[in-house]
């Protein structure tokens, strides 16, 4: 694997615990009476971890997501050679280390040689930090293990179609942590994806677990009655890139009884025109412009 140096240098309205989830006729209908699933709460995630601030998917970044009041340690799964599930948002090495490639071509040993936060420093010269030099990647295991059982999580399979098996071991490790399992009544952990087959696959596995469907939008968007219902069939909640949506679009997904949670919502103004619209919370990379705009609205 070559090494680079990078030159000059992408909610969510799921709200606190997920309490007592049981097994209802569908996922949204088991969603609306839990605390944790509450549409009058508005969920601050914190994208990537406080990305605008740290290098994305690292602990700092998630530590300053806490510290900036996001709710959720958001958590994008890309999968090593070795079947490892890893924080990182691209199938690829080269934006976010100092290495090259594809992840799964690598195993994890190979990837933790990399460096994770230099480029950071090099792309954000004024909050640029000497001890984001040098760091990790890391495993969705690490992450669990520094931030345990008081976070919450909100993790996304990211091109489960690259990595066969990534649903049973994204369990196989949320269990293993507690997190989820049929002695836990409470849940922890939202899981989502762009990808239907792979969110109805973790739902056949585990229909306790909430989940939410990522769209994407080249163009002004619009959805039908029965796209929200087949979704309704799975998922409590939808996410979209929230500059192609109007209030119309937010008005219907929640007619709907399903959660709407934009992404990647970073400018004040912004912020307030969606939540003017009622959508339930919002990804950002800066959750403590969030938090002063949802303080400002009490």
């Amino acid at each position: 694997m070559k090494k680079r140096l990078k030159n000059g240098l992408m909610a969510a309205a799921i709200f606190g615990l997920v309490a007592g989830i049981a097994s209802p006729a569908t996922a949204a209908d088991q969603s609306m009476d839990k605390p944790g699933l509450n549409p009058n709460q508005i969920l601050n995630v914190a994208h990537r971890g406080a990305s605008g601030h740290a290098p994305e998917h690292t602990l700092p970044a998630y530590e300053l997501g806490e510290q900036m009041k996001g709710d959720y340690v958001e958590v994008d799964l890309q999968m090593t050679k070795d079947g490892e599930l890893i924080a990182m948002h691209d199938e690829t090495l080269d934006r976010t280390t100092d290495g090259t490639g594809l992840v799964k071509d690598d195993t994890l040993d190979e990837i933790k040689q990399l460096d994770a936060g230099s480029w950071f420093n090099e792309m954000n010269p004024e909050m640029a930090k000497a001890e984001y030099e040098g760091l990790q990647v890391p495993t969705l295991d690490e992450v669990i293990e520094k931030f345990g059982k008081s976070a919450n999580y909100y993790i996304e399979t990211k091109s489960p179609e690259v990595y066969p098996g990534m649903e049973e071991k994204l369990l196989e490790t949320l269990e293993k942590h507690k997190l989820i399992g049929p002695n836990n009544p409470s849940s922890k952990v939202i899981i989502q994806s762009f990808s239907p087959e792979s969110l109805k696959k973790l739902y056949e596995l585990d229909p306790r677990i909430p989940l939410v469907q990522l769209l994407w939008y080249t163009s002004p968007a619009t959805i039908t009655d029965a796209e929200l219902e087949q979704y309704k069939e799975y998922a409590v909640g939808v996410g979209m890139n929230h500059n192609q949506i109007d209030e119309a679009y937010v008005k219907k997904v929640r007619e709907h009884d399903l959660l709407i949670h934009p992404y990647t919502v970073n400018e004040k103004e912004d912020m307030q025109k969606l939540l003017d619209w009622g959508v339930t919370g919002m990804f950002t990379n800066y959750p403590d412009r969030l938090n002063e705009v949802l303080k400002s609205r009490r």
